[in-house]
Order: C-alpha cells, then sequence, then structure tokens
C-alpha cells in the first residue's frame, strides 16, 4: 500500500505495492514515500532541524483590506478553464478579507524530516530544497502569469506507521522541534505552512487539537490523508485504502473557523486528499465558511491519462470549493508493475493547468 512510519518515528516500516482499483487504476498517493529513514539514523533534513528549534513569531498582522470582490469572481471564471458542465466555478459565500485563494496559486513541496524517501521536503538539505522550491515556483508562475504563486512547505506532523505504539492508535506525532524548523525553513522564502494529519486508528478530533499552537499561527494551515484513516476497516495502515467522511471534514471545518474567529486571523486553508471515490463519502456534503477555504487535491500518482481522469472522476465531479493536483517526481516516471502505458512522464505546469477546473494548489512529493 504506501510506505509509511514504522515502530517509532525514527524508524519506519516499509510497505510498498498498488492500492486501488476503482474503475480507473489509481495509485497510492504515498507509495514509495512512508519509508525507512537512514540506516545511520536521521535524514539531513532531520539533522538540521535539531539545530534549528525555535518558532519565528509571527509577525504582527497589518489591517486586512477589503476582499476585491470583482477580482474573486474574475480568478474564479479563470480556474473554470471554460468548463461547460455548471460546476465551476463554485457558489459559495466569499471569504473573510485575507484570504489567500484564489488570489495565489500555492505551490507545496511535502514531506517529513525522518525520511528522505516521504518526499522532496525531507530528501534533500534545506538549502537545496528551497531552491529546488523556488525553481518551481517560477515555472509554474510562467505557465499562468494572471495568478501569482505563493510556495508553501507540507510537512506530515502526524504520520500513520505500521505498530500500533503505546496506544494502539498506529500513529506517530512528529516532535516540535521539526515542526518549528519547517516554520523557520517556509520563513526564508516567505512560504506559508501546511501540517498534514494521517489518524491511523485515532481520528481528526483527536489529533487536530494536538497542534492548536501552530493553527493559531496566520501562516500555518491544515492536510488531512484520508488514505491512512483506518477505524472503519479494522485494518492496519498501508493494507486496504483509508476512509473519512464529509463529517470529518466539517469538523476541521468547524474547529478551524472558531480558531479564526477567536483569534483575528484570515482564513485558513483546509486540504483533503483524495484519489478515490471511498477515502472522503459524501463529499458533496462539505461546506466551507467564509473563515475557511476548502481544496480537494487529486492525490494519486502514475502515467497521465490515469492521473487526468483520477482528477475529472473524484475530484472535478465533487464541486466543493478549490481544487488541487500532486506530482511525483519519481512514482510518476516510472511504469507501475502489470499496467501496460506509456505515459510515464511527470505532467507540466501547462498540462495540469489544461484541466477544467485549473487546481489551485500544487503539491509536489
Amino acid at each position: 500500500m504506501g510506505n509509511f512510519m514504522g515502530r517509532g518515528p525514527l524508524k519506519a516500516l516499509k510497505m510498498a505495492g498498488l492500492t486501488g482499483i476503482c474503475g480507473l487504476v489509481v495509485f497510492s498517493a504515498c507509495n514509495n514515500g512512508r519509508s525507512q529513514a537512514d540506516k545511520k539514523g536521521d535524514s539531513t533534513a532531520a539533522r538540521a532541524a535539531k539545530k534549528d528549534t525555535t518558532v519565528t513569531p509571527a509577525a504582527t498582522a497589518a489591517p486586512l483590506a477589503p476582499l476585491d470582490t470583482a477580482l474573486y469572481n474574475k480568478l474564479q471564471l479563470h480556474l473554470a478553464n471554460g468548463d461547460s458542465s455548471g460546476r465551476w466555478p463554485v457558489k459559495t459565500a466569499y471569504p473573510n478579507p485575507g484570504a489567500l485563494l484564489p488570489f495565489n496559486r500555492v505551490v507545496a513541496y511535502y514531506g517529513n524530516l525522518y525520511s528522505k524517501k516521504m518526499g522532496v521536503l525531507g530528501e534533500f538539505p534545506p538549502n537545496e530544497m528551497l531552491q529546488k522550491l523556488k525553481a518551481e515556483c517560477k515555472k509554474w508562475q510562467e505557465a499562468d502569469p494572471t495568478i501569482p504563486v505563493l510556495p508553501a512547505l507540507h510537512y506530515i506532523a502526524v504520520t500513520a506507521q505500521g505498530y500500533p505504539g503505546k496506544d494502539g492508535k498506529y500513529r506517530a506525532r512528529m516532535p516540535s522541534k521539526h515542526i518549528d524548523s519547517i516554520l523557520h525553513m517556509a520563513a526564508r522564502i516567505n512560504a506559508i505552512v501546511f501540517l498534514d494529519i494521517q489518524v491511523g486508528f485515532s481520528n481528526v478530533q483527536a489529533e487536530v487539537p494536538v497542534l492548536e499552537k501552530y493553527l493559531k499561527m496566520p501562516n500555518v494551515h491544515l492536510g488531512i490523508d484520508p488514505e491512512f484513516a483506518m477505524s472503519k476497516s479494522g485494518r492496519k495502515p498501508g493494507t486496504v485504502i483509508g476512509t473519512l467522511d464529509a463529517a470529518d471534514a466539517n469538523w476541521c471545518i468547524s474547529y478551524l473557523t472558531r480558531l479564526v474567529k477567536e483569534n483575528n486571523l484570515p482564513p485558513k486553508i483546509l486540504i483533503f486528499h483524495r484519489f478515490t471515490k471511498n477515502m472522503l463519502t459524501d463529499a458533496r456534503k462539505i461546506h466551507p465558511t467564509p473563515e475557511v477555504q476548502f481544496v480537494l487535491d487529486m492525490d494519486g500518482w502514475g502515467p497521465v491519462s490515469l492521473k487526468t481522469d483520477s482528477y475529472k472522476s473524484y475530484v472535478a465531479n465533487f464541486p466543493v470549493e478549490f481544487t488541487g493536483f500532486k506530482l511525483f517526481y519519481k512514482n510518476d516516471t516510472r511504469t507501475p508493475r502489470g499496467v501496460k502505458l506509456s505515459e510515464t512522464q511527470m505532467m507540466t505546469p501547462r498540462q495540469v493547468l489544461a484541466q477544467k477546473p485549473s487546481p489551485i494548489y500544487i503539491q509536489y512529493q
């Protein structure tokens, strides 16, 4: 199924393979990802994190200008990209002032500091990683000059693991010093931060509040990965694809809405990953608020035709508010075992932007 953290956060259990055939052949967002840490210990990025453990205080927020509704409407039509289904743009309430979407296209690097194989964020030393991200942002800006590009670091703060741990929840919470280090890295390039959660046998109601001190920061947002939500199946992470429901998404929205109101914050972005229909049941019942902007992110890997079919089937056909698209430096460029398809190159920004609607959130693993 996917690779994920093992007996503890310093070890990992490698479990690789295909993860789903639901009408289309769809591959796990996390294959070749949640994998073994270096045999010598922490990854290069993790070693750097040990030296960088103090959170940079958030700058005092300037008064927010009123929302430019005319520009908002124009950019929403731009993102609809000529869609003729009537689904896009989605008609929702305007967000509060300070909303990042659709006024920015977010381009994020994803990963974990304990392993070089969980994503590009932890694969390279921080300086090299940040330079690579800036180079990718430039490509996206050139592909669509209409929408400014905003860099992001998308850090797996709670990762599924192959062993139950002391509380039997099959998940490991990452140390604060690593999250603090991510915040420092992001500040160096004026990036925002996403904290991603894989609940294992826990749930969003238990895991999200643990990160509240970070979610109160105006530059920190939230991601949820249903692939490793295992309570309904009763199976270990990595043996079947997990599932969450619209009720879980709406709980996260309510929680973040409260934080935004109580702390006078600009709107938060909430991302749910999806590459099969059942990963997020009743998705059409998700209700964003002016305080929380919702992104449904196509999270599967594979040949171009499979990725675009998955995007259409599991994201574009389920209009909630905004859409995302994930790209894999390694998995998108290899031929899956037993699948005879030749389109094994990573999609270009222009190919991704040609989708209807055009994704506003882009993630690299």
